[in-house]
């Protein structure tokens, strides 16, 4: 929900260094990478690579010179920690721990436990909500965009590519526009449905060009740190209003209200930014393993908030 926004928020903040970090601007960094691929990513040397690289990693995708840059960044932080310097970081990232085939396993896991969490409570939705409730396809619609977004967040954390970058951003910037969709179904659809299908195709205008501009022009992290906010604080300030507004109404909205102020308090943990803890657990892991029960809470509220609507619209069909 509303927490994706302040994660896309410090991602590209960091992203906009990453093509220049202070451990791959090392001459010794540099160096070593080029002679790593000269004596190991051609010839015979690249087809000894490819025939002893266990087969789950050539199936990821690391390569030759990914190994390289992989081992020489090991070397500079040993250097860096010798001479009692600061650890470095390389491409915008702190140095992690390969597990497996896992760029940075802490963060991979705690993706893939949002998504697991997100889809019991699908689950669970779909078994004590009925259909006929008039929020109901909105949030099963919401439950399976967010599964979305946490599978690209693991692709993601589990390899760094140019592709793998993009879906995560894309993916979680969808997430928010469709919680602001969320939210005005809520709050003005089930009155004036006529709202909601001009307000749906203005946000599905949005994300086409937001995603067309990053893809087809240039992938702007400053504009993408702009955008995300922007949507983020729209997406927070309408969903804490319709709470504080209806709370003496509906008790259940208290749910609703401390996952918007969970998520916002819980996102000030990647501005911990520290080296990992054993080379794999960082703020940012920290950050996506404290959400996992904050999901939970929303996906509770949306069930109790669901069933308070059908037993309100039971009630009237029966007045009439």
């Amino acid at each position: 929900m509303a927490g994706r926004a302040a994660q896309l928020v410090l991602l590209a903040g960091a992203a906009a260094l990453a093509s220049g970090s202070q451990g791959d601007r090392e001459p010794v960094y540099r160096d070593c990478v080029l002679r790593c691929e000269e004596r190991n990513c051609s010839g015979g040397a690249l087809k000894h690579f490819r025939s002893s690289q266990p087969i789950y990693m050539s199936l990821a995708g690391w390569t030759c010179r990914d190994d390289c840059k992989y081992e020489c960044m090991w070397l500079t932080v040993g250097l860096y920690l010798q001479e009692g310097h600061k650890v470095p970081q390389f491409h915008g990232k702190w140095p992690f721990s390969r597990f497996l085939f896992f760029q940075e396993p802490a963060s991979a896991m705690a993706s893939f436990l949002n998504g697991l969490a997100s889809l019991m409570m699908l689950c669970r939705y779909r078994t004590s909500v009925p259909a006929s409730s008039p929020m109901y396809h909105t949030c099963v619609a919401f439950a399976w965009v967010s599964l979305n977004a946490w599978f690209w967040s693991t692709v993601f954390h589990t390899r760094d590519t140019d592709l793998t970058e993009k879906m995560d951003y894309f993916c979680a910037s969808t997430v928010i526009l469709h919680s602001v969709y969320l939210c005005c179904v809520r709050t003005v659809g089930l009155q004036h449905p006529a709202v909601v299908s001009t307000f749906r195709a203005l946000l599905l205008l949005l994300l086409t060009a937001h995603i067309s501009y990053l893809s087809l022009v240039r992938f702007d992290y400053g504009y993408n740190l702009v955008a995300n906010l922007a949507i983020g604080m729209v997406n927070v300030v309408w969903w804490l209003a319709w709470c504080l507004w209806n709370r003496r109404q509906l008790p259940h909205v208290h749910k609703c209200m401390a996952v918007v102020m969970l998520l916002q308090g819980l996102s000030l943990l990647e501005l911990l930014d520290f080296p990992p803890l054993f080379w794999v657990l960082d703020a940012h892991a920290i950050w996506h393993i404290s959400t996992i029960p904050v999901h939970v809470l929303f996906f509770s509220f949306l069930e109790d908030d669901s069933l308070y609507l059908l037993k309100e619209s039971e009630t009237k069909l029966k007045l009439d």
